[in-house]
C-alpha cells in the first residue's frame, strides 16, 4: 500500500496524441492549446483538502510513446490512481492501452482497491471510430470507471476529476472550484465529511 502522505498521486496514461496534456492543463490551468507538442513527463500540483487537512493533488502527465518503460513502472509503483485515455477517433489508441492496465496490475496487484477511470477523449471530433458503448464495455471488463470527455469543449474534464477522487476508498477527497461547491456536493458533504480542491 503506498505511503499516506500530503500528496495524492494521480498519473495519466495514453497513447500520443490522445489529449492527456490537454485534459491536465484544462483541469489545472482552464486552458486549451490546438498546437499538439509531445511531452516527456510532466507533473502539476493541485491543493485539495483530504479527511479535514489540506493534500496536494500531483498529476502526472506521462509521454505518449513507449521509449521510457522504467518511468512508466515508477510512475504505476508511486500512483494512488490513474486515468487511462483514449481517443474516441483512433481505434487503436484504446488498443494501446491494454499492455499499461497489464502493468498497473501486475504492479499494484489487487486494483479493486484503486481508483482507475477509463476516458474516452475527443468526444466533440465527428471523425468517431469508437462509441461510448465499447470505452464502457471496456470499463466493465477492467472492472473501472468510465467517462467521455473533450478537453476542447471543456466537457466532463472537473467531473472526470471529481469521479476519480469519488472512487478513492481509503481517504475522502473530492475538488472544489473556486471556492464554489455543486449543490450536489454541497448534499454529499452534509450527508459524509467530505473535502474539496481549493
Amino acid at each position: 500500500m503506498p505511503e499516506q502522505s500530503n500528496d495524492y498521486r494521480v498519473v495519466v496514461f495514453g497513447a500520443a496524441g490522445v489529449g492527456k496534456s490537454s485534459l491536465v492543463l484544462r483541469f489545472v490551468r482552464g486552458t486549451f492549446r490546438e498546437t499538439y507538442i509531445p511531452t516527456i513527463e510532466d507533473t502539476y500540483r493541485q491543493v485539495i483538502s483530504c479527511d479535514k487537512s489540506i493534500c496536494t493533488l500531483q498529476i502526472t502527465d506521462t509521454t505518449g510513446s513507449h521509449q521510457f518503460p522504467a518511468m512508466q513502472r515508477l510512475s504505476i509503483s508511486k500512483g494512488h490512481a490513474f486515468i487511462l485515455v483514449y481517443s474516441v477517433t483512433s481505434r487503436q489508441s484504446m488498443e494501446d492501452l491494454h499492455p499499461i492496465f497489464d502493468q498497473i496490475c501486475q504492479i499494484k496487484g489487487d486494483i479493486q482497491k484503486i481508483p482507475i477511470m477509463l476516458v474516452g477523449n475527443k468526444s466533440d471530433d465527428a471523425q468517431r471510430e469508437l462509441d461510448a458503448s465499447e470505452g464502457q464495455a471496456l470499463a466493465s471488463k477492467w472492472k473501472c470507471a468510465f467517462m467521455e470527455t473533450s478537453a476542447k469543449m471543456n466537457y466532463n474534464v472537473q467531473e472526470l476529476f471529481q469521479e476519480l477522487l469519488n472512487l478513492e476508498q481509503r481517504r475522502t477527497i473530492s475538488l472544489q472550484v473556486d471556492g464554489k461547491k455543486s449543490k450536489q456536493q454541497k448534499k454529499k458533504d452534509k450527508l459524509q465529511g467530505k473535502c474539496s480542491v481549493m
